[in-house]
C-alpha cells in the first residue's frame, strides 16, 4: 500500500516530447537512481519565460519540459512556484494548464460547470463537485471531486494519467511523483539548448498511483421482525422497536491506516405469559410453559408474567487496515443491557470488518466481532450472588447502493449475535434478523 503525503510529497515532474523525461528534486536532496542524474531547471537568464500564467496557492510545484506550470491566465510572475494542492491525500492539479500543454483544447461551460478537454483520440469531461470523470464516454468514479480553487479548476492527477494516456509513478527514495506522457506526434525541438536527459528509466514497471480515499458515515437501519431465542422467548418475533446506528471514520497515524467503530443495537421482542393466569406465585405452576424462566445459577424456574423486553448492547471496534478493499482486523469493547432485571454485563474482545466502499455505486461490506468474556455481578433476591458471563459472537453482512452524486446511501443486510452460557446463565440465546435503513457519507 503505497500513499502520497502531503507530508513526503516535495515535487511532481510531468515529462514529456516522446520518451523524454524530466525530473527536478529538492536542493537538499540526491538524485537517487532514476537515471544516472536528474536535469535541473534550465537557466531562465538564457531561456525565454515559459508563458504559463499564475498558479493557485498549494503544496507542490509542478515541472513540465523544465518549466514551472501555472493557470491561466498565461502571465509569469516571479515567486509563483507552487501549482498544486492537497484533497484528503489526493493531488489536484490545474486543469486548463496541463491539458492545453499535452496539446489539447480545453472548454468550460459555467452553467453546468462542466470542463471538456479533446484531442484527437481522447475526450475528457468532469463537473465541478461531482466524483466522475466521463473518459471517452465511459464513466470513472473519482476519490475527489473536481473543485474551483481561487479561479481555477483543479482536477485529481488521475484524470491526466487514465485521460492522456499518461502514466504516475510514485518514486519514495526520491521523493518525487513522475507524470509521463508520449504524445502521438513529437513537437517540434525546444529552441533552446538540449538539457541532458536521464540514462536510465527506473526499475519498477510502471503503474497508475493509487491514492486511497479515506471515508467516513453513520447509518441507522430497522431490523425487520428480528427472531429471538433465549429464556424468554422459544423463537418469538418482535414486532417493532428493534433498531441499529452504526458510524465508522477511517484515519491515518504513525504512517499506518486505522478505523474506529461504533456500534448500537437494540432489540425489542415479546414474552409471553403461557397458559398460567395470575396472580402466579413461584415456582412455575406449569413446567415447561413459556411463562416459567430459568433463572440465574440454575436455581429453578420462576413464574414471568407477559411483557416487552428490549436488550442494547453497544460495542466500540478499533482496528488497521491489513488488506484492500478496506479489511480491517483490530480490537472491540462490548457493553450490554435490559429492561428485566438482569447485570449490566461487559469486555473485551476482537474481529475483522469489511467497510462499504462509498465511493463505489453498489458495495458489500461484513463484520464478525467475538468477545469471549462478557460478565456482570448478579445479586438475587435472597442477597447471593452470582457472576453471570457469556462469550458473545456479533456478526453482520450488508450492501451500500448510492443515489447518484448525493452522500446518502441505501443500507441494507443481515444481522445477528450469539451468546454462549460461560457462568451461571440460564440459558444460550440468539437473534438475527434482516435489516433496512439509511445512511449519510461525509
Amino acid at each position: 500500500m503505497k500513499r502520497i503525503s502531503m507530508g513526503i510529497l516535495s515535487a511532481i515532474i510531468v515529462a514529456g516530447l516522446g520518451s523524454t523525461a524530466f525530473a527536478s528534486t529538492l536542493p537538499a536532496r540526491p538524485s537517487g537512481n532514476i537515471g544516472q542524474q536528474t536535469v535541473a531547471q534550465a537557466d531562465m537568464s538564457t531561456t525565454p519565460a515559459a508563458n504559463f500564467g499564475s498558479a493557485p496557492s498549494g503544496q507542490i510545484p509542478i515541472l513540465f519540459n523544465d518549466h514551472h506550470v501555472y493557470s491561466k491566465p498565461d502571465k509569469l510572475k516571479a515567486g509563483r512556484v507552487l501549482a498544486a494542492i492537497v484533497r484528503g491525500g489526493t493531488i489536484l492539479i490545474p486543469l486548463r494548464s496541463m491539458f492545453e500543454q499535452m496539446g489539447a483544447t480545453v472548454s468550460y461551460d459555467a452553467g453546468s460547470k462542466t470542463v471538456d478537454v479533446t484531442k484527437p483520440g481522447a475526450d475528457v469531461k468532469v463537473t465541478v463537485g461531482r466524483s466522475e470523470v466521463i473518459i471517452n464516454g465511459e464513466s470513472r468514479p473519482l476519490d475527489v471531486p473536481p473543485e474551483i480553487y481561487q479561479g481555477t479548476v483543479v482536477v485529481p492527477v488521475r484524470v491526466i494519467s487514465e485521460g492522456m494516456g499518461a502514466y504516475v509513478q510514485w518514486v519514495p527514495d526520491q521523493h518525487l511523483v513522475v507524470v509521463r506522457y508520449n504524445p502521438a506526434t513529437p513537437p517540434p525541438a525546444p529552441t533552446a539548448a538540449p538539457t541532458e536527459i536521464p540514462t536510465a528509466a527506473p526499475t519498477a514497471t510502471p503503474v497508475p498511483a493509487v491514492i486511497p480515499n479515506k471515508e467516513g458515515f453513520i447509518a441507522g437501519d430497522y431490523i425487520i421482525n428480528p427472531k429471538v431465542y433465549n429464556e424468554f422467548s422459544p423463537g418469538n418475533t418482535g414486532k417493532g422497536g428493534s433498531y441499529a446506528v452504526r458510524g465508522a471514520f477511517e484515519f491515518d497515524a504513525l504512517g499506518l491506516p486505522w478505523m474506529i467503530e461504533g456500534d448500537f443495537r437494540q432489540i425489542q421482542y415479546p414474552h409471553n405469559q403461557g397458559v398460567a393466569t395470575p396472580p402466579v406465585t413461584s415456582p412455575c405452576p406449569v413446567p415447561g410453559d413459556q411463562g416459567c424462566v430459568t433463572v440465574i445459577g440454575g436455581g429453578g424456574q420462576t413464574f414471568v408474567p407477559a411483557f416487552t423486553a428490549r436488550e442494547q448492547d453497544f460495542d466500540g471496534r478499533f482496528a488497521l487496515k491489513v488488506a484492500d478493499p478496506r479489511i480491517y482486523l483490530g480490537v472491540g469493547y462490548i457493553y450490554r443491557t435490559g429492561n428485566y432485571g438482569y447485570p449490566r454485563t461487559q469486555g473485551f474482545g476482537f474481529g475483522a470488518e469489511k467497510l462499504p466502499d462509498l465511493n463505489q455505486a453498489f458495495s458489500l461490506y461484513g463484520s464478525a466481532w467475538y468477545y469471549p468474556n462478557v460478565k456482570g455481578t448478579f445479586t438475587d433476591p435472597f442477597g447471593k450472588q452470582f457472576n453471570l458471563a457469556y462469550n458473545i459472537l456479533k456478526y453482520q453482512v450488508g450492501g451500500t447502493v448510492k443515489f447518484g452524486a448525493s452522500p446518502v446511501f441505501l443500507d441494507l443486510g443481515w444481522l445477528g449475535e450469539n451468546a454462549k452460557n460461560k457462568a451461571n446463565a440460564p440459558s444460550d440465546t440468539s437473534v438475527n434478523g434482516p435489516y433496512i435503513g439509511l445512511g449519510i457519507k461525509f
